[in-house]
This record gives structure tokens, sequence and C-alpha cells, in this order.
């Protein structure tokens, strides 16, 4: 079965709108035995394609359509501005390790309004890499586009000599884009010339032709026009979705070689992404010792001073837990955790620890946690056991007026190229859907505000939101530019509308992080020393094995920090907070009465509720 190369996903941010189970499901359907994603300039769907690949059994190749410099990529001018394309392909386990280096040097060396690589990076990362000449934006197409075919020769004759027997030239079959037969022809042309092989591809951005129009519209949302401007991009017809192979047969019946080669490609790529190896950081240990017993001794000092005779339950305890923790292979993660909180408490840094970590005893002996799991009876298993196949969470709060001092702290400690922040994608919801697809389809601001604020705030889709809200319905049933409004903004809910850096989490790796994962610069810039921001995900960062850490942030940890300075400030009064009762009768008055719209975590409706309601007698509730 014919393989289609050229797949861009929701995460193509700009242009993509390919879910990828749907994808995945309709390449399934047409018999395909192979799928490449090809994002622009990011590699973003790259494990969530993967593993949708693998569970119907389709060979995942795995590529980006990568922005290449006109010269330099530290060339950054006008002549930059607009950089070409190039289909860049995983040939095996070396190519997709060069092609995250590539991705991500794209990114922290080359990025001028694109991520851009240039010829340098090619002949350093060229190995295990297939590469195909491009869409009519890549620079060989460019080149004949320009009637400059001597420079198209000699530009793919450098390709086949980085890339011997890797190099292919791409021909597609788009209507409205008048250079396309003049492009084909010339690459045919160049084919003959230097004894290249052609490939067919098909540029694909929506799954099915009916997405054409909603494609349409997220094109004018990311350019930020309407439908009726006659000026803006757009794709000029309804063939960039998933072709079947009798279809892309149909398009290319006189170019049988090209479509072979399809298959060619879609054979000799192979990539196998291990999943559920651990890549935890190595903590630096005293010579002659390792992990397991370092960790232990500090827990068994740690109980000493915190239980002055301790009792034979809670020594069996502790023993206990370092005995799963060694079995799990989480000693060295234990101790990062450990070494965190001890800079933060070195330095006055005010931290806490959320979640079932509190039921661990270890945690508490080394000084991470504040809670006696003894004494409440919390049970370890509930944080860490042997059936667990992934790790535990740990969630540790800090100040967010000096999260940046932790931040600092683990890059210096660990290595700038060993941690990053993870990146989030923020999706498309009902509301933002209508509103933005309002806003391209030249609906007044006041008509679509007052539709999306009928879309209850638990409503998770516009169906739902329709199904719940009768008035709603009645509009959506009645009024026909509303009914296509709706239709168009369920067709685009739910995509990756941008991207913005997690605002906890952090990975550290034990190796230079791009031997795992792609990184990019962060989203926000500043005197650049940031801490660079990975292209996977915080679930995919899991499943990959690597440590990834919630260091959160907290405005209320930075309130009781001045509260206690102004307090010994103002008043002489050294308050610890570990010494506050945890009894205290007027507290708890004020808890009952629900009183606490301005207390972290106790302010929200239903919070407030429940504690009006744990104050009455059981008769009564």
């Amino acid at each position: 079965m014919f393989t289609h190369l050229h797949v861009h996903t929701e995460y193509s941010l700009l242009d993509g709108l390919s879910r990828i189970p749907q994808l995945v499901s309709q390449a399934k359907h047409h018999g395909m035995k192979s799928l490449a994603i090809t994002d622009h300039g990011s590699m973003y769907g790259v494990i969530d394609f993967y593993s949708a690949c693998k569970e119907q059994d389709i060979n995942p190749i795995i590529g980006c359509e990568i922005y290449e410099a006109h010269g330099s990529r530290f060339t950054k001018d006008n002549s930059e501005r607009k950089p070409a394309h190039l289909t860049v392909l995983a040939h095996n386990n070396t190519g997709y390790n060069n092609l995250i280096k590539l991705s991500t040097k794209s990114h922290l060396e080359g990025f001028y309004y694109r991520p851009r690589i240039d010829d340098e990076l090619l002949q350093e990362h060229h190995e295990g890499l297939i590469i195909l000449s491009g869409c009519p934006n890549a620079k060989i197409p460019k080149l004949i586009s320009a009637g400059r075919m001597e420079d198209a020769i000699n530009r793919a004759a450098w390709y086949k000599q980085i890339f011997p027997d890797r190099f292919y030239l791409e021909i597609q079959d788009h209507a409205h884009i008048p250079e396309l037969p003049a492009i084909n022809s010339g690459l045919i042309s160049i084919s003959k010339t230097l004894d290249l092989p052609i490939v067919a591809t098909n540029d694909t951005h929506y799954t099915t032709k009916p997405e054409a129009s909603f494609q349409d519209l997220r094109i004018c949302i990311s350019t930020n026009s309407t439908i009726n401007d006659p000026t803006r991009l757009k794709m000029e017809d309804d063939s960039f979705y998933l072709k079947s192979t009798s279809e892309m047969a149909d398009l290319f019946s006189e170019l049988p070689l090209a479509l072979k080669n399809t298959q060619a490609i879609a054979e000799m790529c192979e990539t196998t992404i291990r999943f559920g190896e651990m890549h935890l950081p190595r903590f630096s240990l005293p010579q002659s010792t390792n992990a397991d017993d370092y960790l232990a001794k500090i827990c068994w000092d740690g109980l000493q001073r915190l239980y002055d005779s301790p009792t034979s339950h809670a020594k069996e305890r502790l023993k206990y837990e370092l005995e799963v923790i060694r079995q799990t292979h989480f000693a060295n993660y234990f101790l990062v955790v450990w070494d965190i909180a001890f800079f933060a408490k070195q330095q006055s840094i005010l931290m806490g620890v959320r979640g079932s970590a509190a039921a661990s005893l270890a945690l508490f002996c080394l000084g991470v946690t504040e809670i006696d799991p003894l004494a409440y009876n919390l049970v370890f298993e509930r944080f860490l056991n042997l059936e667990r196949k992934e790790m535990p969470d740990i969630d540790m709060d800090f100040q967010d007026d000096r999260r940046d001092e932790i931040l600092n702290y683990v890059t210096k400690t660990y290595g700038h190229d060993k941690v990053a922040q993870i990146i989030t994608f923020g999706t498309l919801g009902p509301k933002g859907a209508i509103r933005d697809v309002g806003r391209a389809m030249a609906m007044s601001y006041g008509d679509v505000d007052k539709l999306a604020r009928m879309i209850p705030f638990k409503a998770r889709t516009i169906a739902e939101a329709i199904k719940e809200v009768p008035t709603l319905k009645d509009i959506y049933d009645t009024d026909q530019t509303i009914h296509d409004l709706l239709e168009n903004a369920k067709g685009l809910e739910g995509i990756s509308h941008h991207v913005s850096t997690h605002a906890a989490g952090v990975v550290i790796s034990e190796k230079p992080l791009t031997q795992y994962i792609p990184l990019q610069r962060p989203v926000k810039t500043g005197n650049g020393n940031e801490i660079w921001m990975t292209q996977y995900g915080m679930q995919n960062i899991a499943e990959l094995g690597l440590l990834k850490m919630d260091l959160l942030g907290l405005t209320a940890l930075t309130i009781l920090d001045k509260t206690l300075k102004a307090l010994k400030n103002n008043r002489g009064l050294n308050l610890q907070l570990s010494v506050i009762p945890l009894d205290d009768s007027r507290t708890f008055a004020l808890l009952s009465s629900g009183l606490t719209n301005e207390v972290f975590q106790l302010e929200s409706e239903e919070c407030r509720g429940i504690l009006k309601n744990l104050s009455r007698p059981p008769s009564m509730i």
C-alpha cells in the first residue's frame, strides 16, 4: 500500500488540523501499512503519533518539514524572514536522534521568525536521515520557479552528495497551485540529469475532504484574517486530505515509479522509541557508596532525629519503604528531591509538598515533608508500591517570588543540558472555538460573545452545551448562521492553539536531554540564560522514562513568608509555621463559617460547602 509521506497534525500550530487518532484510523481504513508525520518546524506530535500507529499496526515514519535558512542559521535579517521548507525523515534510530538534534538546534540556534537549520547542520547530522526535496516552498522548487535550473541542479547534487541513496525529488499534485506543473516538470528533468529517484507525496493538513472548510477557518484564525478577505493566505482547493491508495494511483498514473518509491521509503524507515526505561538523574554521591545505601543512611539518621525513641513499628515501616524504593530503583529520585528540599531550607525558601507523598515516612525522615504519616495512619502504598509502573509524583511547592532560585540551582547542579521546563499545549475550548471562528467568519463581536456566554462553564464540548441549554439548542435549530458557526466551531474545538511553559513541570535527566527529546526556546525569553523547554508534553516525558517534577511557585507561600517577616520585624515575634497548633479553636470556627473566599485551596464554592457541612452534627448533614 502506498504511504502518504506528508501529513501535518493538530500540533502544526499554524496549519495542521488532522487529529492523530482519527488520522491513524483513517490510514488503517485505507489499508495503509505506513504513515509519516512531518509537522512544520517541530516534533510536538511525534510520541502520540508513534503510539497511535503502533496500536493500529501501522509503521510510524518519524519526520519533520523543517525550515532551511537561505544562508547561515545565524543570519537574522530580512533575507531570512521566509525560510525554505525541507522534508526530513528518520531512516532508523540514528536518524531519529539526528532529527531531534536538528529540530533542537533549529530552535535554539537558528530561530528567526521560524526555527531554521542550515547546510552546516545538515552535514553534521546527516546520518540515518532520508531527505525529500520538499513542497513548492522548498529550495529546489523555488529555484525551478525562478527559472534557475542550473542552480536547482547544483542544489540537488549537493543533497545527493550529503545523502547518498537517501535523497528523493518530491512531486505533488494539488490543483490551483499554478507553479506546480512547472515544478514537477523541472524535478523530473533533474531526476534524469542526476539519476535521482522521484517520490509522490500528498501534502495532508486534514484527515478527510469535508474538513477542508475547517482548515480554511484555522488559517484565518492563525493569520488574523476573515474568510471575506480576498488577499488572505489560504489553500485554494480541498485536496489536502489523506488520500486513499486508489486516489494516489489515479493522480500519478503516468509516474508509477514515483508511487512505488513511497513504498520503498516506507520499507526503509524503521524507528524504535523505547518506553518505560528509566533515565533518572544521578545524585552526586560520596565515594564508596551507592544511592540505596546513602538514602538509607540519611533516612535512618532522620528517624533518630524526629523520634526520640523510634518504635519497632516506625523502624519496620521505614525498612519496608526503603526496600520498595530499592526494588523500584527510585533511590536517585528520592535523593534529588531531598537535595532540592535541602537547598530550599538552607536558603529559607518556604516550600511544601502536595498529594500522596505525605504518606511516605522516608520523605518525612528526609525532611521533604513535615507531616508524620504514622501519626495519621497514612498508607504508603497509595504513594508507591511494587506494582506501580510509573514514577510516583512528589509535587513540590515554593514561594513564587523565589522559584527562579530553585530552577537555577537545579540547572547548575544537574547541568543546563539535562534540565528543561516542560511544554504545554493550549487547546481551543468550546467558548474559545466559538469566538475564534466567529471572528474568522466576520461576524459581529457582540453576537458571537453573547453566544459564547451561553456555553456552561462545565460543558466539555459544544455538542454537550447544545444538549444541556434549551435556548442554545433553539437558536442552533432555527438560525442558519448560528448553526453554521457552531458546526464550524465543533470542527475546531480541541485542536492545539498555542504552546506555553507548564506552570510547574520540569524534566531532569541522566544524560543530555537531546539524547531523548527535542528542545526549544522558552516561550518568554529574557537575558539569554533561560532554561530550555521540551517539545514533548508532560505525559510523553513520563512515557519515555524521564524524571518529570512539579516545582510550582505559589503566591500563598510568598504571602506566608512576608507575613512571618512582618511579624518578626514589627512585633519581634519569631513564629515558625511548624509550631502553629492544628487544633486552634478560632481557626476552626472561621473554617466552619465557610468564609474562606481568600484562603488558598478553600476558596471554591464546593470547598466552602464541605467546610460548613463538616461543622454540623452528623444528623444534620
